[in-house]
């Protein structure tokens, strides 16, 4: 950064940009609905004013973009900028603001990027001009004005001061308020007038997704376990063993062995991997996660896979075989017969082809779970815990033979196993229904239907396990081991801790599984509570529709929420969720739930809660809007709330919490999913001492 003097009143505040090779940064001016372009924030002061431009010293490098269908302008290597200043007082002074902006490559890498800066400005070398009241004090009036309104809007007339620039284009400059502290930012949320603003990156967001992937590895990885006791895969254990530690060298048939089990993790782990590799260089990261929130809210890959889970419950119970063409194992096998590192790999490739019967529909069902939540590499990891669950045991037996006398006799118990999955297939697939029920709000699926399905399913696999239901391949269970009877314990007394659920109980451990409690038609809590103290200013809209937890009373509406915290001269709890948000259902059970959480929720805040998956609720006609991030008009409600949240945030993953207060100052570093109460307590009393701070009353 640097200043350059014009005259004896103005300067221009120029801007040094250097870009590294292979990257370039997408001009000021280039147009919305595509790459977001540079954006320079200017806070207002009584020492200086600006005409509200940003003069692009060289001409960008205009390409056409294949995905926006439009002409997009960028540069490349370096770049200049320049802001015309007018001093106002003739002191010394610093020119405070901020940069907020989109690098990319060629291959459609990108990365968003928000930068303060400080300007020291010589204002006492330069003949200060007469500032008007208007100027240095705001009234009131001008106070209540949006973040929107406060943004100074100018044409795009070329700027030409003498011959210092020979090729110009032009932006606005946006101006706001002095931050009261350096944790607000500005921001609008106004739909018709909101304007792209990143704030810092928050410190739960890494965290969250490294706790998920680690939790989804392990589930994985158990899973895996579990196939290795199926009827298809049991039974070659001893086999496979048995081939590696014959022979005089017992050395080379560890070895061997080892190399068995990493062929069956690549064998699984390659393919999803490349496949994961190819979406993502094809769409980039936006596009990958706009694909994932489409499986993970629209209705047809929900049915879709409330019908796969369905179908593999089936074929667990025994009513048919998922098998692959003879053929293809039968030329698989040939090739394991080659010997060296070949033939090991293609034993491998056989043990998998020859599994699928029993592994596929596990194998399925981890691939459809990861799909939820807009993880890329969920796939990669539950690919790779589930092969390392079958693989392991197959390289310690070879490692450690002796082992092998301690694995229990083949029988009737593995098909038992078989069909235990079955029933939690069935139970897990019902999610998949809920999903698009709670979406398009068919009614089909409310808290207590879908926990009536869970006690019977479970009640029934309990049932099974004492040998009281049998199915085709099952032998008579004469007498219940041990090891039966506690899995029989344990069902039951999950079918038991479920029941109070069809009462209001909130089930916290299953509050990512189940509907939410808004659903349920016979609520005991909701009874004996009533209705929330705290009122509000009007009606929520779409409050036939959307409901918020635990009896509390907000809005759905931006410009409601807006308007009554206003009136009220509240702050604001933003609620960035979803209908199919696992992670939303666990933050309202575990946290929101917590007495001092709600009291301070139903006092000190007004609730915004934004539904960003809805599919049904279309607004009314004058809150539609034009997208500022793909330039097309929004007029249902969740497709609106997605862009709000990315447009503003540069986030479209939920739970989002913001607080905020009804000007758009941003009061506090917004929060993700973050179980810990004592956490979110004190981000809700962060955003109140700072709305304390710009609103004294």
């Amino acid at each position: 950064y640097s200043t350059e003097k014009i005259s004896n009143d103005e300067l221009f505040l120029v801007f040094h940009v250097k870009i590294d090779n292979g990257w370039h940064l997408y001009a000021p001016s280039n147009p919305p609905g595509g790459s977001l372009p540079l954006s320079i924030t200017l806070e207002q002061s009584p020492y200086y004013e600006t005409d509200g431009k940003i003069i692009e010293v060289e001409t960008p490098i205009k390409v056409f973009d294949e995905i926006f269908q439009k002409d997009e302008y960028y540069y490349e290597h370096q770049a200049t900028f320049k802001i015309k200043i007018k001093i106002l007082k003739a002191i010394d002074f610093d020119i405070k603001g901020s940069l907020d902006g989109q690098v990319c490559t060629d291959q459609g890498r990108c990365i968003n990027f928000y930068e303060d800066f400080v300007i020291p400005v010589k204002g006492s070398e330069y003949k200060a001009q007469t500032l008007s009241t208007a100027k240095t004090q705001p009234t009131t009036q001008q106070k209540d004005e949006t973040v929107a309104q406060k943004t100074q809007q100018v044409s795009d007339t070329p700027l030409h001061t003498q011959d210092t620039i020979k090729e110009i284009q032009t932006a606005p400059v946006k101006i706001t308020q002095a931050k009261p502290s350096d944790t607000v930012s500005k921001v609008s949320l106004k739909p018709t007038g909101y304007t792209p603003v990143l704030v810092s990156n928050n410190p739960w967001s890494a965290a969250t997704k490294k706790q998920s992937l680690a939790w989804f590895f392990w589930i994985s990885f158990l899973l895996g376990l579990a196939a290795l006791l199926t009827p298809c895969v049991f039974p070659m254990v001893p086999m496979t063993v048995a081939f590696f530690i014959k022979g005089k060298d017992k050395v080379r048939g560890r070895i061997n062995a080892m190399i068995y089990g990493l062929s069956i993790v690549l064998i699984y782990t390659v393919p999803i991997a490349i496949l994961v590799g190819i979406t993502n260089l094809l769409g980039g990261e936006n596009l990958s996660a706009d694909f994932a929130n489409w499986l993970s809210t629209h209705w047809l890959p929900n049915i879709l896979f409330f019908i796969i889970f369905l179908i593999f419950a089936i074929s667990f119970f025994g009513a048919f075989e998922l098998t692959l063409p003879y053929k293809w194992v039968n030329k698989i096998s040939k090739k394991s017969e080659q010997g060296g590192l070949i033939g090991i790999f293609f034993l491998a490739f056989t043990l998998v082809l020859v599994s699928f019967s029993c592994t596929g529909p596990i194998v399925g069902g981890i691939l459809v779970e990861s799909t939820q939540g807009g993880m890329i590499l969920k796939p990669i990891i539950g690919m790779l815990g589930f092969s390392l669950g079958v693989a392991l045991p197959f390289t310690l037996f070879a490692l450690f033979p002796e082992f092998l006398n301690s694995l229990p006799k083949s029988g009737g118990w593995l098909n038992s196993v078989k069909v235990v999955l079955g029933f939690l297939e069935l139970a897990l697939g019902l999610k998949f229904l809920s999903v698009a029920d709670q979406t398009y709000h068919w009614g089909l699926l409310n808290r207590e239907v879908y926990l009536s399905l869970w006690i019977v399913i479970f009640s029934l696999m309990g049932f099974y396990l004492l040998g009281k239901i049998k199915f085709a391949h099952d032998t008579d269970v004469e007498r219940i081991g041990v090891i039966r009877l506690f899995f029989v314990i344990i069902t039951f007394a999950f079918v038991v801790w479920m029941i109070p659920g069809l009462w209001g109980a909130p089930l916290r451990a299953l509050s990512g599984y189940l509907p939410p409690k808004t659903t349920q038609e016979f609520d005991l809590e909701r009874m004996t509570l009533g209705q929330s103290a705290v009122g509000l200013c009007d009606k929520p809209l779409y409050s036939d529709q959307l409901h918020l937890p635990h009896n509390l009373v907000g809005y759905f509406d931006v410009y409601q929420a807006l308007n009554c915290a206003k009136k009220q001269k509240k702050p604001i709890f933003v609620d960035f969720t979803g209908h199919g948000c696992v992670n939303c259902r666990k933050m309202e059970e575990y946290v929101w739930s917590d007495p001092r959480v709600l009291k301070m929720l139903q006092n000190d805040y007004i609730i915004l809660s934004l539904y960003v998956d809805d599919k049904v609720i279309e607004t009314p006609k004058d809150r539609w809007f034009i997208s500022l991030a793909d330039g097309k008009l929004k007029k249902m409600l969740g497709k609106q709330n997605a862009d709000i949240q990315i447009v503003n945030f540069n986030k479209n993953a939920q739970p989002f919490y913001v607080l905020i207060d009804w000007e758009g100052n941003v009061l506090a570093q917004p929060m993700e999913y973050n179980t810990n109460v004592e956490d979110f307590i004190k981000f809700l009393e962060e955003g109140k001492a700072n709305f304390k701070k710009l609103h004294p009353f």
